[in-house]
């Protein structure tokens, strides 16, 4: 009796589909880099609240430090919605997240990610407007994040 084609493919079929846990190398990757920007996120506001009633700091600083602050907690977001949608979309399901960290396609997880990076980046304007940059470099910051917002809407606009 000789091996049909099927029964010959199906330990193939079988070793290409556990492939799909290489990704875990960059979800896991991007979880560990979520946490550590959520620590060093930790330190920082311990540290600004520390020096909050150390000495006589302007207001101004504090509120520059606490916008660059939630920047670094934004990008630990990011991280972390990537990992969850890597993990999903490769490996399995999770069970007990809420509906919107659900993701069945590729295109799910961009749609989320693009919300979260046109957020970190008015975040990160602001920031520099804080900062007391020169009028003509916010100018070019300004519309240089209106350009890559533009196109990102562009870009969700042309998937749904």
């Amino acid at each position: 009796m000789s091996e049909t084609p099927e029964r010959l493919l199906h330990p193939q079929r079988k070793g290409f589909s556990l492939t799909r846990f290489v990704v875990l190398v960059p979800a896991l990757g991007m979880l560990v880099g979520a946490i550590t920007l959520t620590v060093v996120g930790a330190i920082e506001v311990y540290q600004t609240i520390a020096s909050a009633f150390g000495e006589h700091p302007e207001t101004q600083s504090f509120v520059i430090a606490f916008v660059e602050i939630a920047d670094v907690f934004l990008l630990a977001v990011v991280l972390f919605i990537i990992a969850i949608g890597l993990y999903e979309l490769f490996i399995g399901e999770i069970p007990g997240l809420p509906h919107w960290l659900v993701f069945h396609s590729l295109d799910d997880l961009k749609s989320q990610l693009i919300g979260v990076v046109v957020v970190v980046l008015g975040v990160f304007f602001l920031g520099r407007a804080l900062h007391g940059e020169s009028p003509i470099n916010l100018l070019y910051l300004g519309g240089g994040i209106a350009a890559v917002t533009a196109a990102l809407s562009l870009f969700l606009r042309a998937k749904h």
